[in-house]
Formats: structure tokens, C-alpha cells, sequence
């Protein structure tokens, strides 16, 4: 586990421009069980590519013709049973940090493991976003 004054701000990336936190399982389940349409749902981390390429292409993500209906975050390595329980929707991906899942109706429907983001620029990763968002909207 991380000191909550050390991730603080990496959560304020994402939910000041919207991302629900959620810290709990249950959290986890009502909103991909009940949000109808699309939901974008990231494993923040304090992983390097994290604050590098993740957030910022998540963020750039969100200035699209097309947006998810709703967003939501959990915090590897600080929410355990959080993200543990984001996880199990996940399936069959392997637990990755970080990761952004895109479901729709509540089944993912588009996934990027920590290899998918390692190494790519936010402006990548922001138009896998959109496209995925275009086609399942």
C-alpha cells in the first residue's frame, strides 16, 4: 500500500475531470452493472507510464466528438479489494497496471494492458480510446 499523500494527486488527475473513485467492491459492481451504455474504467497507478502516457492520453481522450457515459478509476496498489473486484471483470486479461477497460452495458468490450501503454505516447493511447468509444457508442 501506498501513503495517501503520495497518491492524492494522481487520483485528483482523473477525478478532477470527472472519474469516479471507487474503493470498495461494491462500488466496483454497481457501477459497471448499472451504468447503460459506456463506461471507461482505469487502474490508475504510480507506475511511471502511469503519469507519463496513461493519464494524460485518458484525459486527451475525453476532448473527442464521442465520450463514455461514464468514467470510474480504482487505485492499484492503494484500493485493493477495489481493484481487485475491477479485476474479475477484466477476465481473461491478467492483472495489469495500469489498464483502461471500456465496457458497454457492463461487458468489456475493449482493453489496454501496461504493455499496450508502456512505451506509446498519450496521443496514441488517446486515439485507441476514441476509436474504441466510436465504435461501441
Amino acid at each position: 500500500m501506498y501513503p495517501a499523500e503520495l497518491v492524492a494527486p494522481m487520483k485528483e488527475d482523473l477525478t478532477s475531470v470527472g472519474f469516479e473513485d471507487l474503493t470498495t467492491p461494491e462500488q466496483v459492481d454497481n457501477i459497471i452493472k448499472n451504468t447503460k451504455g459506456t463506461l471507461l474504467m482505469v487502474v490508475n497507478s504510480v507506475c511511471g507510464c502511469a503519469a507519463g502516457n496513461m493519464r494524460p492520453g485518458v484525459k486527451e481522450s475525453l476532448k473527442g466528438e464521442v465520450k463514455p457515459d461514464a468514467l470510474a478509476t480504482v487505485f492499484a496498489g492503494v484500493d485493493g479489494e477495489a481493484t481487485n473486484q475491477a479485476r474479475k471483470y477484466f477476465l481473461p486479461y491478467p492483472p495489469s497496471s495500469p489498464s483502461v477497460a471500456v465496457f458497454k452495458d457492463g461487458k468489456l468490450v475493449h482493453f489496454l494492458e501496461r504493455h499496450h501503454i508502456e512505451g506509446v505516447t498519450a496521443q496514441m493511447i488517446s486515439d485507441n480510446l476514441q476509436e474504441a468509444y466510436k465504435e461501441f457508442a
